[in-house]
C-alpha cells in the first residue's frame, strides 16, 4: 500500500497525465511519438506504487522529456515531482527552491522517525512564506 507521500506524488502524476493527454487531443504534438510517450508514462504510473525505487530513473527520464519535448506545458509540471524524482530533474529547479525542498524533506524524515504525521502542504506553505526562507 502506498504511503501518503507516495500517494500524493501519484496524484500529481495522474494530473500531469491528464495534461499530456489533452495536448494530444488538441493535436499540438506529433501523434505517433506522443502515443508512445503516453504508454511509457502509463508504465510509470503502474510501476511506481509497486516499486518506487526501481521507477525513479524512469520518472526522471520522463519528466525531463516532458520539459524538453513539450516546452509549452513545462510550467505546468509540478515542482514536487521534480524534487521527488530528483537526479537530472533537479537541474530545472533554482537553488532557492532546492533549499526549500531539502528543508521539507528533512522535516518529513524527522516526523517519520518520531512516528508523527507530516502534512507536506502545510509545511511547504509555512516554509514558502516571506521571512521563512533559509539564509535570510
Amino acid at each position: 500500500m502506498p504511503t501518503p507521500h507516495l500517494e500524493f506524488h501519484l496524484q500529481l502524476l495522474h494530473h500531469l497525465r491528464t495534461i499530456l493527454a489533452a495536448l494530444g487531443e488538441a493535436e499540438q504534438v506529433p501523434e505517433e511519438s506522443h502515443a508512445l510517450f503516453l504508454e511509457r508514462f502509463d508504465e510509470l504510473l503502474n510501476l511506481l506504487p509497486q516499486d518506487p525505487l526501481e521507477s525513479q530513473y524512469l520518472g526522471q527520464d520522463l519528466l525531463c522529456q516532458i520539459i524538453q519535448r513539450y516546452p509549452q506545458i513545462a510550467h505546468l509540471v509540478p515542482r514536487d515531482l521534480l524534487w521527488f524524482f530528483g537526479g537530472d530533474c533537479l537541474h530545472f529547479m533554482p537553488d532557492e527552491e532546492l533549499q526549500l525542498y531539502q528543508e521539507l524533506e528533512e522535516r518529513r524524515y524527522e516526523a517519520e522517525q518520531n512516528g508523527e504525521a507530516f502534512d507536506w502542504h502545510q509545511h511547504k506553505a509555512l516554509l514558502s512564506m516571506p521571512g521563512n526562507a533559509q539564509g535570510h
